[in-house]
C-alpha cells in the first residue's frame, strides 16, 4: 500500500473511532482488511481486551473472496456467543462498507450478532 493510501486509510479510520467504542456490554466488532485475507476482532475497549477473533487464515470455506468473508463472519459470530456477546458495534476500520467488510458484517448477523 502507498504512502498516500495508508494515510488516507489512517485517516478514515480515526473519523470512525470517533465515534465507535466497545464496551463490555456491546463490544467493538473490528475489521481488518488485506489484498488477500480479512480479520475481525471483538475487542472490549474498556478492559483493552479481546474477546473473540477469527481470520481468513483460520477459515478455510469457499472459492470467493466473499464466501471467505462470510465465513469469517461466521465464525467470530460463534465464538462471540460463546463468551456471551449478543451485540456489537462495528467498526469498519476505515474501509468502505461494501464487498467483503459487507460479506462479513452479513455473516456475522447470520451467525446472531446483533448491530
Amino acid at each position: 500500500m502507498t504512502e498516500k493510501k495508508f494515510a488516507a486509510l489512517k485517516r478514515r479510520h480515526r473519523r470512525v473511532r470517533k465515534k465507535v467504542h466497545g464496551s463490555k456490554a456491546r463490544p467493538r466488532l473490528a475489521v481488518y482488511r488485506s489484498n488477500r485475507h480479512i480479520y475481525a476482532q471483538v475487542i472490549d475497549d474498556f478492559a483493552g481486551q479481546t474477546l473473540a477473533s477469527s481470520s481468513t487464515l483460520a477459515v478455510k470455506d469457499g472459492k470467493d473472496p466473499k464466501e471467505k468473508a462470510k465465513a469469517v463472519g461466521k465464525a467470530v459470530a460463534e465464538k462471540a456467543k460463546a463468551v456471551g456477546v449478543e451485540k456489537v458495534t462495528f467498526d469498519r476500520g476505515g474501509f468502505m462498507y461494501h464487498g467483503r467488510v459487507q460479506a462479513l458484517a452479513e455473516g456475522a448477523r447470520e451467525g446472531g450478532l446483533e448491530f
